[in-house]
């Protein structure tokens, strides 16, 4: 299997919800504007407590310095891994699952930290750009390793990471096991056309923006029976969308595409508590026993907790598995 480290170089950060109306315009030029932006990699995500924005640098130069935005400190790299030539999507266990034992779990053991982002296309496992030697150390045996520069494959051959990897083992915070929520929701997993985007543009304006007054940013348990969760991602021209069939009925039917099964999908949202970005394992604890028992994970992670996608019919078994985890000894 072949590795890329995509030629991006991403920034993670994170509007409140009261801020959002100071981010609208430069939001807007980001989602439909492509022609007016030389931003290639843009992800939204909203939660409800904010939205989460992953952007390249080019990206980040439309978001003016604000109290209501919150920057992560560090450049992330993402990485795809490529089967045969093709996106790994392509493998019969969709999603994080494919490559929890032979990426996640490895960099998890070398305490790398990892922020993930599954789309309907493939998956992007995003790194921090100062622990590229330890990935590069840790993942040549399993994987040929290239580096994308302008468009071109060039393979990366390993350098001395020994510093990094002492420095890595030495700092990172040990991992601990989440507590984890199953809302109620159902959620759809779908792609668009880029050149109809135009199309469903009012009905994702008036998702994205109008939804949600800020009121209900305080919610109670009962609120989290079911979960706000959307998520958009134009990633070099592809697209992705994430959302669950409530906001699915306001777009146009024949628009949205999605798998051959039309499969729904049900989520298991991790933390009690904002995970913060230091913390080694979390994706690794989640996908491990997923890839055990093969099954399908999309998993998205945000600036303040991480979200897995499972099949619905897969949702009990899922449910028992994390639930027999947290009742291990030491959990």
């Amino acid at each position: 299997m072949d590795l890329h480290i995509l030629d991006h170089r991403l920034r993670v950060t994170s509007i409140s919800k009261t801020g959002l109306v100071h981010f609208t315009h430069p939001l807007i030029k980001l989602i439909f504007l492509r022609n007016r932006s030389r931003c290639t990699f843009f992800s939204l995500t909203e939660t409800p407590e904010n939205y989460t924005v992953v952007l390249d640098e080019e990206g980040f130069k439309e978001l003016q310095p604000s109290e209501h935005l919150q920057v992560e400190g560090s450049t992330w790299l993402p990485l795809n891994v490529v089967s045969n030539g093709n996106a790994s999507s392509s493998s019969q266990a969709v999603g994080v699952t494919k490559i929890a034992k032979s990426v996640i779990a490895p960099l998890a053991e070398q305490k790398v930290s990892v922020f993930m982002l599954s789309t309907y296309q493939t998956d992007f496992i995003l790194v921090r750009e100062k622990d590229l030697s330890v990935v590069i150390h840790t993942l040549q045996e399993e994987f040929n390793i290239y580096r994308e520069v302008g468009g071109e494959s060039v393979p990366v051959h390993h350098q001395d990471t020994q510093n990094g990897l002492q420095k890595n083992g030495k700092d990172a915070a040990k991992a601990t096991v989440h507590p984890v929520l199953i809302p109620e929701n159902q959620f759809c997993v779908m792609s668009l056309d880029p050149d109809t985007l135009p199309a469903i543009a009012t009905t994702l304006i008036d998702v994205l923006f109008y939804s949600n007054s800020p009121k209900e940013e305080a919610h109670s348990s009962e609120d989290l029976q079911r979960v706000k969760f959307f998520s958009f991602s134009l990633i070099e021209g592809y697209i992705s969308l994430v959302m669950d069939t409530e906001a699915q009925r306001q777009f146009p039917a024949d628009l949205l595409f999605t798998s051959s099964s039309g499969e729904l999908w049900r989520m298991v949202r991790i933390g009690g508590q904002p995970l913060g970005f230091d913390e080694c394992g979390i994706v690794a604890q989640i996908s491990q026993p997923l890839a055990d028992s093969d099954i399908s994970a999309y998993y998205i992670s945000t600036f303040s907790f991480d979200h897995a996608l499972v099949p619905e019919e897969d949702i009990v078994t899922v449910t028992d598995m994390l639930q027999r985890q947290r009742k291990e000894p030491g959990c």
